[in-house]
């Protein structure tokens, strides 16, 4: 049974999501997103049959592991379109960094006036990338990896809803502008949110979301620590 056990949480976490995904396919409501609605339904699951979730992740975590392979994955539109890409790089490379320098410090300062527990601000401060990065950064600095990840989802749901309005809201008609946005706001799930938009929409999100987690390891290593010290009481 023990060996059946990570067989069956691998095999149910692919059937909720391909089924998720199809209800989001067919309607296109943020609120059916895969992102938000499989992780519920296994938490449902997970309570209904009193499973713990050391339990479940014996199997999952190879699901995880996955993440690293799927992020360099998205070099292949960004090789297709790498002359535009050159065109736009100061530009790309400005805002990008100011981008990940105000993710780092608004989450810091956040997590200091919520009074949170240094491992929760450790945890909180690398959520603005891509998961599998957010959760090594997380890892080294203190925080808690698992917990990393759930401020991750958290944030790629919302850039994801309030991207598109923003959007809109500013009348961004430039494929660079609308990439970057979403790559830098929401990463994976602003990525995702890019590609339906457009091709080079979704290249200028994967490239946000490649560089931005570059300058965020960089500024994780280099300035948080500077931060820590002059801003923790």
């Amino acid at each position: 049974m023990e060996l059946l056990l990570p067989i069956v949480s691998i095999i149910l976490t692919v059937v909720i999501f391909v089924l998720c995904k199809k209800l989001y396919k067919r309607w296109k409501s943020l609120l059916l997103s895969p992102i938000l609605i499989c992780p519920i339904v296994l938490i449902i699951l997970l309570m209904a049959f009193h499973t713990q979730y050391p339990t479940y992740n014996s199997g999952a975590k190879w699901l995880t592991k996955l993440l690293g392979p799927a992020t360099v994955a998205f070099a292949v539109p960004m090789y297709k379109h790498f002359q535009l890409l050159k065109k736009h790089g100061v530009e790309i490379i400005v805002s990008l960094a100011v981008g990940s320098f105000t993710a780092i410090v608004s989450s810091f300062l956040i997590a200091l006036w919520m009074k949170l527990s240094p491992n929760l601000i450790n945890s909180l401060v690398p959520r603005s990338i891509t998961t599998p990065i957010a959760m090594d950064i997380s890892k080294t600095i203190g925080g808690i990896p698992t917990m990393t990840a759930v401020f991750v989802i958290i944030t790629g749901l919302t850039g994801s809803i309030l991207g598109p309005i923003l959007i809109r809201l500013i009348s961004i008609r430039s494929s660079t502008a609308k990439g970057l946005l979403l790559g830098m706001g929401a990463h994976g799930a602003g990525t995702s949110k890019a590609f339906e938009m457009g091709e080079l929409e979704g290249t200028f999100a994967s490239l946000a979301m490649v560089v931005a987690a570059i300058i965020s390891i960089i500024l994780a290593y280099t300035f948080f620590p500077i931060l820590q010290t002059e801003l923790t009481p």
